[in-house]
């Protein structure tokens, strides 16, 4: 079972950097039925409860349009994820692995992202199923689901290429 801030055998901690190198705003917050991160899922369901995501002001009228697109991309702050853990033990076991190689919040950058279904959207809030995070995440933005996105702009010359620029190799 998950523990709050252990250390397991083979695990590895680093020191943060004091100084962040960027800034992000929060445009929003997340408010679901989880107040706890041993009781919240790992993994958002598309059948799980309806969650509402509050998009604060001055960012409501950049919903326009989202609603044309049945799925989305939520992107947030996992606010309670401590940050200096960079070799996880998922099973305790000792056998550690990367952070870059595993879905856990435990993250340099603890930023969340979840594909989810847009159930409806009223004024400044979004519902939507399929969320894996607590109530009072801080949200960081919000996309169409990248499956179902095609560009609106006009095509430009590096949509169509084929070949890594910086190597000349084909992909």
């Amino acid at each position: 079972m998950v523990r709050r801030d252990e250390v397991r055998n083979g695990e590895k901690t680093v020191t943060m950097p004091e100084t962040p190198d960027a800034g992000v705003v929060f445009i929003g917050r997340i408010h679901s039925p989880w107040t706890d991160r041993l009781t919240c899922p790992r993994l958002g369901r598309m059948d799980g409860p309806i969650c509402r995501i509050e998009i604060f002001e001055p960012w409501v009228d950049a919903l326009k349009g989202i609603d044309e697109y049945e799925r989305l991309e939520v992107l947030y702050w996992l606010h309670q994820s401590r940050r200096d853990l960079i070799l996880q033990s998922p099973k305790n076991d000792g056998i550690a692995r990367g952070a870059f190689s595993l879905r856990s919040p435990v993250r340099p950058n603890p930023i969340g992202t979840q594909n989810v279904k847009l159930v409806r959207i009223e004024g400044p809030n979004v519902f939507v199923q399929s969320l894996d995070c607590l109530d009072g995440t801080p949200l960081l933005d919000l996309k169409p689901d990248r499956d179902l996105f095609t560009p609106i702009a006009p095509r430009q010359t590096g949509d169509d290429e084929t070949r890594n620029a910086a190597s000349g190799d084909e992909r």
